[in-house]
């Protein structure tokens, strides 16, 4: 499968992506457990069926030392007894975040609260950036049909 556009021949896209990129490092750095920033950036692009994101964030969150396990269960993380309370609490934000037409009111004050729980301000801050920026990167990736399979680890840091 061949992508629909080629942003890093693009002057445009390369301009703006430089910026998106910078963003995406300076959340990477941000205090969130590196662990829950992969997971939770793993089921956005599930959600959004982005198959780059997907192969990206997998790949790793398997090279930082996560397990196929936890990584297998990500889709099903409600019945999986893998995660933490704190990761639960991050991927159920992560879903209602990604799913904000589906849910009438946005993310439920209760989801909120179960964050707000585990994560402080500086991590709650960068955990809603996450999920907006992984929302972000996934349309750009659907829409020009990026393909999927040939990250490498480290290859855009």
């Amino acid at each position: 499968m061949d992508a629909r556009l080629n942003y890093f021949a693009d002057p445009t896209a390369g301009k703006a992506l430089k910026y998106v990129m910078s963003a995406g490092k300076a959340l990477k750095d941000s205090p969130l457990p590196a662990a829950t920033q992969e997971l939770v950036a793993l089921r956005v692009s599930q959600i959004n069926g982005c198959a780059g994101c997907i192969d990206m964030h997998t790949k790793e969150a398997a090279a930082a030392g996560e397990t196929p396990v936890r990584l297998n269960l990500v889709a099903a993380w409600r019945e999986a007894t893998v995660f933490t309370e704190a990761e639960r609490a991050a991927l159920e934000l992560a879903e209602e975040g990604t799913r904000v037409a589906d849910a009438a009111g946005g993310v439920g004050d209760e989801v909120w609260a179960r964050a707000a729980k585990h994560y402080d301000e500086e991590q709650l801050t960068a955990l809603t950036m996450i999920i907006s920026f992984m929302n972000m990167v996934n349309r750009l990736n659907v829409i020009t049909r990026q393909p999927a399979g040939s990250y490498e680890p480290g290859q855009f840091h």
